[in-house]
């Protein structure tokens, strides 16, 4: 996941974004804004056709939150994507339960739990569903929890996802199979009784 060769730093923006530039803000955004539309996109891509949230919406929604996070101490630009994918993630479960309790269970979000860090819809995935367990897995496992949220709502690469959590690219490729293993058998379960 790079920003586009514009030869501005991401992190540099952020940091000068933390010292109050709005200035950096701004640019920032310009920045980083197709890259933000790639994650939303890859989350929406799953979506059947004629969803009431479009990349832009969801983009703009996620960026209207990113701005104002005034207790986030920005410091680099994989965290600036660890926090936007947790927004989008937000922003996406919402818009499905609201769907979800309009229609009384019809027409609910559905995306693939897979290894790439992209959904696609091969075998649907009810996103209030994946959000559920999630949350499941962050009551006893915050840490892996968190690896899938930036691996599979932000796009983060392993890399990306090691520097977020002051890992070792290894034990995040480790920790990353261990917590897709028990979400898709989770999945596969079925709802809890």
């Amino acid at each position: 996941m790079t920003a586009p060769d514009t030869g501005i730093d991401v992190t540099q923006l952020l940091l000068a974004w933390n010292t109050g530039e709005t200035d950096a803000r701004d640019q920032l955004m310009m920045v980083v804004y197709e890259e933000l539309r790639r994650i939303a996109g890859g989350q929406l891509a799953g979506e059947k056709q004629g969803h009431t949230l479009q990349t832009t919406a969801l983009v703009n929604e996620a960026y209207l939150r990113l701005v104002d996070q005034t207790r986030v101490h920005w410091r680099n630009r994989a965290h600036f994507f660890g926090i936007a994918a947790q927004l989008m993630r937000r922003i996406l479960v919402d818009h499905a339960r609201r769907r979800y309790a309009a229609k009384r269970g019809g027409g609910v979000t559905l995306l693939e739990f897979e290894d790439s860090i992209t959904p696609r819809s091969k075998r649907g995935v009810d996103l209030v569903v994946l959000d559920d367990i999630l949350t499941r897995l962050e009551s006893f496992d915050a840490d892996a929890a968190r690896l899938v949220e930036l691996r599979y709502f932000g796009g983060l690469t392993i890399e990306e996802t090691a520097e977020v959590l002051g890992s070792s690219p290894a034990t995040v490729k480790r920790e990353w199979a261990t917590a897709r293993a028990w979400m898709h058998r989770e999945l596969t379960r079925g709802p809890k009784t």
